[in-house]
């Protein structure tokens, strides 16, 4: 059986996160001591015992959630399951740079630095109030398209977000998005609604954060993934360093392809998909894009006993 381990993205993130984990296995306290180390704070005490406002900025939730991830896999590899036990990695948005420390190809002091950065980057590449995001619900990227055609009247608005068939975010200039929301109504969305985000993700709003990124990714040594990457910007796998430096920048600003990476892990042969780190969201994706794919959610210790027993049967 072919499998991916698939890593969240923003949203996913809860006080206590992975503390159970960090309890029952010492590799997966020494992430968060060591993700603690890069960013001289004590981050995984905002996880366990902060509170939700504040882990939520988009600078505490991007290196959190990556570190509750690798916490989960490292878990993993104190049962025996290792990296190989997957065909391919992906992760969503923020996920990516969980994916590739994962697969070897970042440091856990590195993407924790980056993905700070990162955080803080998109934060400031819009003031506060100029930009939103909203979810498009029933209407597949096609008609979400024209949606965006109609409404941008020359203002920044992009699907940024094609998670499933029928969810599709869309990111821009504040007014750009609430013409787009009445507008996908209007041709038969179910819902369209603004979501309680920061900044506008995932659109030409972010080139700022992108030119910031570019200049942190070349300062950051980067390795050959174990197992391949698939890409966001491009959903099709990738291992060349040189390509991925580059992705992880045009990602920024360019569409996160979830749909059609999931579809291509498939068309590849994948048939199982382990959600690792936070949260169950791209496992109802997964589902609502390919329904006879088997997933399993590995947050827990629990999880991890779990698994690790599916794979002796």
């Amino acid at each position: 059986m072919s499998r991916a381990f698939i890593f969240p993205g923003q949203g996913a993130q809860t006080i206590g996160m992975g503390r159970d984990l960090a309890e029952a296995y010492p590799a997966a306290k020494a992430v968060f001591d060591e993700v603690d180390a890069a960013l001289g704070e004590n981050l995984s005490g905002l996880i366990w015992e902060g509170e939700i406002e504040t882990l939520t900025l988009t600078a505490n939730a991007q290196p959190a959630l990556m570190a509750t991830s690798i916490a989960a896999l490292r878990a993993l590899e104190a049962e025996g399951v290792t990296i190989d036990a997957a065909s391919y990695v992906a992760g969503h948005s923020l996920g990516e740079y969980t994916a590739l420390t994962a697969a070897g190809s970042l440091s856990v002091a590195d993407a924790a630095r980056l993905l700070r950065k990162r955080g803080e980057a998109m934060q400031a590449a819009v003031p506060v109030g100029q930009g939103a995001m909203a979810a498009v619900l029933g209407l597949d990227l096609a008609g979400v398209r024209e949606v965006v055609s109609e409404a941008a009247e020359g203002d920044v608005l992009a699907a940024a977000n094609d998670n499933d068939p029928a969810q599709v975010v869309i990111s821009g200039t504040k007014a750009a998005v609430e013409r787009a929301v009445e507008i996908a109504k209007a041709k038969g969305a179910k819902r369209a609604l603004l979501l309680p985000v920061s900044a506008p993700f995932h659109c030409d709003l972010m080139q700022p954060a992108a030119d910031v990124m570019a200049e942190a990714l070349d300062d950051v040594e980067i390795a050959a993934p174990k197992v391949p990457l698939v890409a966001n910007v491009r959903a099709s796998a990738v291992s060349d360093v040189t390509t991925i430096r580059a992705l992880l920048v045009e990602q920024v600003c360019g569409s996160v392809r979830w749909r059609e990476s999931v579809e291509y892990m498939v068309a590849q042969g994948v048939s199982e998909f382990w959600e690792i780190g936070a949260g169950k969201a791209l496992s109802g994706m997964v589902r609502r894009i390919h329904k006879p794919a088997a997933v399993r959610n590995i947050g827990s210790a629990a999880d991890v006993a779990t698994a690790v027993e599916s794979l002796k049967a």
